[in-house]
């Protein structure tokens, strides 16, 4: 079984492996720096490489244009200190958990060999986050299977892990929460870097729930909250697809 599509075929042809500790994905250009901008910010200073993967360009959004999304995902990529980007280009709003969606998601895993990936919450308010979050965990099995060939004979069957679902907008109760207190400022530097999307007094375009300054103010304060639960200034809710295991209980906080 092998993906298809000429524009992948092309595209996946023309890239290279690179070996990455820790691949996130996000179904528009902002969810990965709104959800986990902090982790991965900590990540990439304790010398980890970070991949980043939105599975649209965010061109229903109410703001903006693809175009300015483009340039705004990568200058967040750029405060991340992120190895690389991709973008799928799924329509955003519209895409399916469909065997053409997964294809690609399985060659960007066995490209770049993650031990650990990042997805969306599993149900939140926009039902893409649900459908990215299905599409990755099932295409991260999938990638394993040696039997599914790749579009290029460079990239094996690679399964990572761990998988890990970030909180968004809904409440969930977190599995675990990351520590993000020394790149607290950073991660909202990242956040603002989307400018289009957030709150900005002198913009003409019209105000969205995430535009708003309360939407800004909110997303200090659940750090905050979140983080007061673990006994840090500020943390990010994470939660789990198995059991993690730990060999010593001095690694728990």
């Amino acid at each position: 079984m092998q993906f298809t599509s000429d524009g992948m075929v092309e595209l996946f042809h023309f890239l290279c492996a690179m070996k990455l500790d820790i691949l996130a994905f996000g179904a528009h250009p902002d969810d990965i720096e709104i959800s986990v901008g902090g982790m991965l910010l900590s990540e990439v200073k304790q010398g980890k490489k970070v991949g980043l993967v939105d599975l649209t360009r965010g061109e229903m959004g109410t703001r903006g244009t693809p175009e300015i999304r483009d340039i705004e995902a990568q200058n967040a990529s750029e405060i991340i200190g992120a190895s690389v980007r991709h973008n799928l280009k799924f329509p955003d709003g519209f895409f399916e958990i469909s065997n053409e969606n997964k294809f690609p998601i399985i060659e960007l895993i066995r490209m770049h060999q993650p031990d650990i990936v990042i997805t969306n919450a599993p149900s939140d308010r926009h039902p893409d986050h649900g459908r990215a979050a299905q599409l990755v965990v099932e295409s991260c099995f999938l990638a394993g299977l040696e039997k599914i060939k790749s579009i290029n004979p460079e990239f094996k069957a690679w399964r990572p892990r761990c998988i890990y679902q970030y909180v968004q907008f809904y409440h969930i109760a977190p599995h675990f929460i990351y520590d993000i207190s020394e790149v607290m400022d950073q991660k909202l530097e990242s956040i603002l870097a989307h400018r289009s999307q957030f709150y900005d007094p002198n913009s003409k375009e019209p105000e969205t729930v995430i535009s708003s300054k309360h939407f800004k103010d909110n997303l200090i304060a659940r750090a905050s909250e979140f983080g007061m639960q673990a006994g840090f200034r500020f943390g990010e809710p994470f939660l789990v697809i198995r059991t993690p295991g730990v060999k010593s209980i001095t690694n728990l906080y």
